[in-house]
């Protein structure tokens, strides 16, 4: 893992020699990274979007026949979510009331009586031999992991710590939906707030992504790894967008 980590901190640096981008290239990179980030972390859960019809929804307001009505809202409410994720960057933290923002902008157009607030059922998750909390203690163990977060931030690197604040909220999954989609939302928000790129995780690495996710309930080594070689990509891919 480290060997990996001093690859992302030398690229990191390559990265930072580049900065601050200019207009027109800034804008051009985060609808970039709003339509890749929109369609993969939908594809992840099953949203039929396409990347291509993911952008023509999102910049063209267009619906695409034969699709169902939740996968275009999804993508909407993604989008919207992004633009609020990027709003939290200077604050260099986040809290229980962005997380609660992130999900109420995500799934407000899906369930607004849902959207923004902690869920209210006992919840399984298909696949997983491992429990989800019940809900009466999801609010206690949001607390808790929210208080951790400073000392942690403080201690690991930077990629590190994305992949725990990913792997912790998604095993207390506070919501009903789309718990998902804010962990990845959250892993991104860290990582920006640390002067690193936003992160993709392919759907063609759904399975390995799933498998260590479920590992690291004992073991979270593969995970740790699978975030950080997605950074890596992630910053390849940028000085490869930059002609470097």
């Amino acid at each position: 893992m480290k060997e990996l980590l001093d690859k992302i901190d030398r690229l990191q640096q390559e990265i930072s020699q580049n900065r601050p981008l200019e207009e027109p290239m800034l804008s051009q990179l985060k609808a970039y990274y709003r339509i890749g980030l929109t369609f993969s972390s939908n594809a992840l859960e099953g949203n039929s979007l396409t990347e291509t019809e993911t952008k023509v929804v999102l910049e063209d307001g267009l619906t695409i026949g034969g699709k169902p009505l939740r996968d275009h809202l999804e993508a909407l409410g993604h989008s919207q979510a992004f633009d609020l994720m990027f709003s939290l960057i200077k604050q260099k933290c986040f809290t229980e009331q962005d997380v609660l923002a992130l999900h109420r902008m995500f799934y407000h157009q899906i369930d607004d009586s849902q959207a923004g607030g902690y869920r209210r059922q006992r919840v399984f998750i298909s696949g997983s031999q491992y429990p989800v909390p019940d809900w009466p203690d999801i609010s206690k163990l949001m607390e808790e992991w929210l208080q951790q977060l400073s000392e942690q931030r403080k201690k690991l690197h930077p990629v590190e710590f994305a992949a725990q604040v990913h792997k912790r909220f998604v095993f207390i999954h506070p919501f009903i939906d789309g718990n998902g989609r804010v962990a990845r939302l959250l892993t991104n928000l860290v990582l920006l707030q640390a002067g690193y790129l936003i992160v993709i995780i392919p759907p063609v690495t759904r399975t390995e992504y799933i498998n260590s996710l479920e590992k690291a309930h004992t073991d979270d080594s593969d995970f740790r790894r699978f975030i950080a070689e997605r950074v890596l990509e992630t910053q390849r891919d940028y000085l490869r967008l930059l002609g470097k």
